[in-house]
């Protein structure tokens, strides 16, 4: 039977949580449900992307990844049903597709609101959860939606690339205030050319080294290494960088009179 997985921005002390699974399983009560977070920060679409492609890429194929993010950006017409990679995403149509994807998604099913119907999240995620159903009924795609549908686009964020230096945004500051940057292992080294380098992210504060994880440096030592998804995450062993050196994600509201940095540079020569 079809895993689901959810993630929204819904927050865990809303009732909401807990309706929106129940209405899944009236629909069919055999659904397996999975959730990856509920704790999306409000309007933060690159954290979202972040979230949700780092998530999405390890399960089964063929799994349903419904995403419950900023659902009201605008009136809805319609909701997405997305095939890529053998899975499938279902989400508003506000331009996070795009930034969790970063490429053309190999398939697009618009999902067909009707103008009368009133439109919250429970109604909105019974669409989707009906949408899983009939797929896993057999109901092909085509007569699910409208194929190759258009939809909205947001630009995902890119690292700034130069011949000596590329220069990341911070997406994400996880419960530790580890900070993730939007730099990966791959565009390190591809940039890097077996170059030394120096990892710049305040002012006097730099990292010369990759470490393997925490414990490659006593406690209370800054550290940089790549996480699992493989992004570029700064960290103190035992500590908390966020707050230590002033890092704020880049969707983050920064207080008037406030010292805050945003974004992670690393020279290379």
């Amino acid at each position: 039977m079809a895993l689901i997985t959810l993630t929204s921005d819904i927050g865990y002390p809303d009732y909401l949580v807990g309706a929106i699974k129940a209405q899944l399983l009236r629909i069919n009560p055999e659904f397996r449900i999975i959730d990856i977070s509920h704790h999306i920060s409000p309007f933060d679409y690159p954290q979202a992307a972040y979230i949700c492609r780092s998530a999405i890429k390890n399960f089964p194929d063929y799994s349903f990844h419904l995403i419950l993010v900023n659902l009201f950006e605008k009136k809805n017409t319609q909701l997405l049903l997305v095939y890529h990679h053998k899975q499938y995403l279902l989400c508003a149509d506000n331009g996070l597709i795009s930034m969790i994807l970063e490429e053309s998604p190999e398939l697009v099913i618009g999902i067909p609101l009707k103008p009368g119907d009133t439109q919250n999240a429970l109604t909105l995620t019974r669409v989707m959860g009906e949408t899983v159903n009939q797929l896993q009924q057999g109901v092909s795609l085509q007569q699910i939606g409208i194929p190759d549908a258009e939809y909205l686009e947001k630009k995902h964020l890119k690292p700034v690339v130069e011949p000596h230096y590329i220069e990341g945004q911070i997406i994400f500051i996880d419960r530790f205030e580890n900070v993730i940057v939007n730099i990966t292992k791959e565009q390190f080294e591809q940039q890097r050319k077996g170059r030394n380098f120096k990892i710049v992210f305040t002012r006097g504060e730099t990292i010369n080294k990759i470490s393997e994880n925490y414990s490659d440096v006593p406690e209370g030592e800054k550290l940089a290494f790549f996480n699992s998804a493989g992004y570029l995450e700064i960290a103190i062993n035992k500590g908390n960088a966020a707050g230590l050196f002033g890092l704020k994600s880049f969707s983050e509201r920064i207080r008037e009179g406030q010292l805050s940095y945003r974004t992670v540079k690393i020279y290379f020569e």
